[in-house]
């Protein structure tokens, strides 16, 4: 399963809510008839969206079966997830963030610095959070830097400018 989004609040008194999408896909992943899962006292729930439109770069939902404000109040904070083999394919060079995780960074020299445990964004674009032996480095997700990315492999080979690895690291 494959996080599309997480509620982020009631909205109104009729059963919506508001999310933060995690897709690019915001109206294709959030339209009416579309089944996302969720997971309620520790059991997998289905919810099929019932009404959907976009406010604020933001889909405004309604799910099948909860049209008051006190149905959707206990589902604030749950992540929305759809099956992997849902997902539409990308053209060439593009990749899901799932796809990334897990997957292990090397320089060009070869020179392994660890598995992706995160992709981050932000208005300067994506860095992958890489775990460099107990250290985190964030690396920007760029083609000048990441000049290899094979997923199927599970392997990204950068070529890092002196210094990135340092002035990136958190710990």
């Amino acid at each position: 399963m494959v996080l599309v989004g997480r509620i982020a609040r009631p909205h109104g008194l009729r059963g919506q809510v508001v999310v933060n999408p995690e897709t690019d896909f915001v109206e294709e992943r959030f339209r009416p008839g579309e089944r996302l899962w969720t997971r309620v006292d520790g059991r997998e729930a289905a919810l099929t969206i019932a009404s959907a439109r976009v406010q604020n770069g933001r889909p405004v939902i309604a799910f099948q079966g909860m049209s008051r404000l006190e149905d959707v109040e206990p589902l604030a904070g749950l992540e929305l997830r759809v099956p992997e083999d849902t997902l539409r394919p990308l053209e060439p060079g593009r990749y899901y963030e799932h796809q990334l995780v897990g997957c292990i960074v090397e320089t060009v020299g070869g020179v392994v610095l660890g598995p992706v445990v995160r992709v981050e964004g932000g208005p300067g674009g994506s860095r992958l959070a890489v775990d460099r032996t107990g250290e985190e480095v964030l690396i920007p997700l760029a083609v000048e830097i990441c000049v290899d990315i094979d997923v199927a492999g599970g392997r990204i080979r950068v070529e890092a400018p002196e210094g990135l690895l340092d002035l990136n690291r958190r710990t």
